[in-house]
C-alpha cells in the first residue's frame, strides 16, 4: 500500500517536495488561466466575436491591431492572447517535470506531455474554427479540447498540493464512482450546450422551429446529470467521517448544480437576450466540472492514505 501511495502522491522530503510544489504553484495558475479563457471564449461567441479576426493566428496581420480595435476584435484578440499564454506555459510545465522528474511522481512529466498534447490539438482546432468560418462542429470540438485540458491540469494541481492523511475511515468506494460518474455526464452536458451554442439551435427553435431537436438534447441531458450530483450530494451528507474538504466540495457542487439551472431557464426565458448570463451559463458548467473532477480526485487520495482496514 505505502508504494501505491508514494507512486501517485508528491513525495515530502527535501528537493523533492520543492519542486513539486513549484510545479504545483505552475498547474493552478494554469487552470485558472484556463477557466478565464472558456469565459472570454464564451463572450467572443455570444458577441458575434468569433470572426471579428478574418485571419489566424494574427489579427489583420498584426500582434496588435490598433486601429481596428473594438469590443469585438478585443475579446478575439484577448482569447487568442491568453491562450498563447497558455500554450507557453504549458510548454514550461512539460519541459520543468521532465528536466526535474528524478525528484517528481514518475506520471508527472507523461501527464504533462499529454496536457501539451491537447492545447496543441486546442490551438488547431482554434485556428480552424476561424479559417472554417465557425463551423458548428469544430467549435464544439474546441470548447471539449478546452475542458479536458482543463481537467488534465486541475488533477495534476490536486494531485500535487499539500494532502493531510486522513486516519479514520475512508471516503466511501460508491462516492468516488459517483463523482466520477457526474463528471462525465456534466462534460458531455457542457459539449450539448457548446453544440446548441454553435449551432444558433435554440434561436433557431424559438424564432423559426428548426433545430429544436438539438435544443430538445439539451434539456434531457440535464436529468441525468443533475440527479448524479444530487445523489452524491445526498450520499456524501450522509456518510460518517467524510473528510471537511470533501464536504465543502460537495456543497459548491449542490449549490453550482442550482445555480447552472436556475441560469440555464433565465436564459431560454430572455430568448437569450442578456448576453452575461449565456456566459455565465457555461462558466458555471466549467466550474461544476472542476468541483466534481477534485472531488473525485480528492476521494481517491484518501483511499490510498488510508488505513489499509480502513478500506476493506
Amino acid at each position: 500500500m505505502t508504494d501505491a501511495v508514494t507512486h501517485h502522491l508528491p513525495l515530502n522530503s527535501g528537493k523533492t517536495a520543492s519542486v513539486s510544489a513549484k510545479i504545483q504553484k505552475l498547474t493552478v495558475k494554469l487552470a485558472i488561466a484556463t477557466f478565464i479563457l472558456m469565459a472570454i471564449g464564451s463572450a467572443t461567441r455570444v458577441t458575434n466575436a468569433g470572426l471579428a479576426c478574418p485571419d489566424w493566428p494574427l489579427c489583420y496581420g498584426t500582434l496588435l491591431p490598433v486601429d481596428r480595435m473594438n469590443l469585438q476584435v478585443f475579446l478575439e484578440w484577448f482569447h487568442r492572447l491568453d491562450a498563447a499564454i497558455i500554450g507557453v506555459g504549458t510548454l514550461w510545465l512539460a519541459g520543468r517535470s521532465w528536466w526535474h522528474r528524478q525528484n517528481l511522481p514518475g506520471w508527472v512529466p507523461w501527464m504533462a506531455t499529454a496536457a501539451v498534447v491537447a492545447i496543441s490539438l486546442q490551438g488547431l482546432l482554434g485556428g480552424l474554427t476561424v479559417t472554417e468560418m465557425l463551423r458548428f462542429d469544430i467549435v464544439t470540438a474546441h470548447l471539449g479540447t478546452a475542458l479536458l485540458f482543463f481537467s488534465t491540469i486541475l488533477v495534476m494541481a490536486l494531485l500535487l498540493s499539500p494532502y493531510e492523511k486522513h486516519t479514520e475511515t475512508a471516503t466511501p468506494r460508491r462516492l468516488t464512482w459517483i463523482s466520477a460518474i457526474a463528471a462525465v455526464l456534466v462534460y458531455l452536458q457542457s459539449l450539448l450546450g457548446a453544440l446548441v451554442g454553435s449551432r444558433w439551435a435554440a434561436h433557431q427553435c424559438l424564432q423559426i422551429s428548426q433545430l429544436c431537436g438539438v435544443l430538445h438534447s439539451h434539456f434531457m441531458g440535464v436529468l441525468p446529470a443533475s440527479l448524479a450530483v444530487l445523489m452524491l450530494g445526498i450520499l456524501a451528507v450522509r456518510s460518517p467521517n467524510l473528510p471537511a474538504r470533501l464536504r465543502q466540495l460537495n456543497r459548491w457542487g449542490v449549490g453550482l448544480l442550482l445555480v447552472q439551472i436556475a441560469l440555464g431557464f433565465a436564459t431560454l426565458h430572455l430568448h437569450l437576450q442578456v448576453e452575461i448570463l449565456t456566459v455565465a451559463h457555461q462558466s458555471v458548467g466549467a466550474a461544476l466540472l472542476g468541483v466534481l473532477v477534485a472531488f473525485t480526485v480528492y476521494g481517491i487520495r484518501d483511499r490510498l492514505t488510508a488505513p489499509v482496514a480502513a478500506t476493506q
